[in-house]
């Protein structure tokens, strides 16, 4: 899904919780979070990335599910 050279991009940047637009590009669209495999991070950066994303379900910056 993602090129290695756009993945650094990425890596450089802050992952944080109240960063919704980087956000997204983790979740498919049914909404959930995509696998490591699909979006080429590395388990730390995975974590980070499902820790925010997670973070910002709760306090309601990200949908649980995407409805249609």
């Amino acid at each position: 899904m993602y090129k290695k050279d756009n993945m650094q991009e990425i890596t450089n940047a802050i992952v944080d919780y109240k960063d919704i637009d980087l956000l997204r590009k983790f979740i498919n669209d049914q909404g959930k979070i995509m696998s490591r495999r699909s979006t080429g991070l590395n388990t730390k950066q995975q974590k980070k990335v499902t820790k925010s994303i997670k973070r910002a379900r709760i306090l309601s910056l990200l949908p649980f599910l995407k409805k249609d």
